[in-house]
């Protein structure tokens, strides 16, 4: 898998020209949804090198990450006279980013794409690393392909209009980022005073998730080891998704991971040794800044029937990434269902289910 550039910009015009100018194409496209159209599109308006795009909008929210958006968007590109050689820009949240990076992977059998994240989750996740793709069947991020952006251009000042619950979606992601590279990162996490965010000490927060991400994708590109570190709190996140999506209660990506490293940290704690005081504290910040996702113990099997299928098993047997220590990883690590129904019990607990 080729690497992409990913860019910290300082203008974004300037680097989004030079990133145009590196991928030659015959047709130029941009994907946005109904929010990013209104909020963001005004300020690349006047950018000289997309007069002449195709505008591609689509509904907004991961329900709309699904196999019809897909196909409507390949059906534009193809009405609108889209070649192998177009190029097409995502400007939009981890949603636009996963479904357009995938919709250009498999259009005329792959075009370049260019990443503008304009969310704390898609900058610091969904837009890095190359994974691409749509919900199917229930189940998150289904049908996908890896499928890196020839560039990546991440400008902070999208952040300045991130309502609260956007904010904290993203946040989750470097949080992990944070326990699995090392103590000063998670505890400059936690100290990060959210409630009067200062922008430009953010920015410099979001360039250290990146490259701790960066980091791990060159080492394991295609996910056969270490990238599974990256996975952190998703096992149990990805089936609260899955069970909020099948019981129609809305879930923002990022507080699913939230409660799923409340989760993963007690089975850390119980498999790994991982030490209690840290696993409080992490705990302690989930709560007081997410809320609880309520469950029941009706809602276990269920639960578990989700974790059956998530891509990172082997022959059933639903893996985990667990940590001995902040920064030390254990990857494809196992727990009975016994223990994963414990880990449930420990949840509501300790989140006052």
């Amino acid at each position: 898998m080729s690497k992409q550039d990913v860019i910290l910009c300082e203008s974004l015009e300037t680097s989004l020209a030079r990133a145009i100018e590196k991928s030659p194409h015959d047709k130029l496209f941009i994907l946005t949804d109904e929010h990013t159209t209104d909020l963001c599109m005004p300020s690349l308006k006047h950018v000289s090198s997309l007069k002449a795009a195709e505008e591609i909008i689509i509904g907004a929210e991961d329900t709309h990450k699904t196999l019809e958006t897909l196909a409507s968007v390949w059906q534009t590109l193809s009405e609108k006279g889209a070649s192998r050689h177009s190029l097409l820009i995502n400007v939009g949240g981890g949603m636009v980013t996963d479904l357009g990076g995938f919709a250009a992977a498999t259009f005329k059998r792959g075009i370049n794409y260019i990443n503008i994240p304009t969310t704390l989750l898609a900058m610091v996740d969904a837009s890095v690393g190359g994974k691409t793709g749509i919900n199917f069947n229930g189940l998150k991020n289904e049908i996908g392909a890896f499928a890196p952006a020839s560039c990546v251009l991440i400008e902070t000042d999208f952040l300045r209009s991130l309502d609260s619950d956007n904010f904290f979606s993203g946040y989750a992601e470097m949080l992990k980022h944070g326990l699995i590279s090392n103590t000063a990162h998670w505890a400059e996490l936690l100290s990060f005073p959210t409630e009067q965010i200062d922008y430009a000490y953010l920015k410099q927060l979001v360039g250290q998730s990146v490259q701790v991400k960066e980091d791990i994708v060159e080492q394991d590109p295609f996910e056969h080891g270490i990238r599974k570190a990256l996975n952190l709190g998703h096992t149990v996140g990805h089936a609260f998704e899955s069970l909020a999506l099948a019981e129609d209660r809305h879930v923002l990506h990022g507080y699913a991971v939230a409660w799923g490293i409340v989760c993963e940290l007690y089975l850390s704690h119980i498999k790994a040794g991982f030490p209690k005081d840290k696993m409080r504290q992490t705990i302690q910040f989930i709560k007081e800044n997410y809320g609880t996702f309520i469950i029941d113990c009706n809602n276990y099997d269920r639960l578990y029937e989700y974790m059956q299928h998530d891509k990172k098993n082997t022959a059933g047997v639903i893996n985990f990434t667990l940590l001995k220590e902040i920064g030390n990883v254990s990857i494809n690590q196992t727990a009975n269902k016994n223990e994963i129904f414990e880990m449930f019990d420990f949840y509501r607990e300790c989140m006052g289910v």
